[in-house]
């Protein structure tokens, strides 16, 4: 599936056997793109934001995120994440390989 919006920015700080941690900053409206988690991971918000999560069975959720209140998933979420507050956002996503 592919959209119009800005993309979200990667910046890799550690790529290993055992982790990948990447910090994610979005400019309002920007969006990661679609993509399945291979890993299990932790999301760890660096400001208070929301976010649009587009679901591959064609749901949305808006989330509400709070500053370093980090949260886990296991692999084979399969979504797409988008800026939804008015402000740049960033949040830091820790692969666990």
């Amino acid at each position: 599936m592919t959209t119009t919006r800005m993309q979200a920015v990667p910046m890799v700080q550690v790529n290993n056997e055992r982790v990948s941690v990447t910090q994610w900053n979005f400019v309002p409206g920007a969006e990661t793109g679609w993509h399945r988690h291979q890993f299990d991971y932790v999301v760890v918000p660096q400001a208070d934001g929301r976010l649009k999560i587009e679901a591959a069975d064609g749901k949305t959720v808006i989330s509400e995120l709070r500053a370093h209140q980090s949260y886990f998933r296991a692999a084979g979420v399969e979504h797409n994440v988008i800026n939804d507050g008015p402000v740049a956002f960033a949040f830091v996503e820790i692969e666990i390989k």
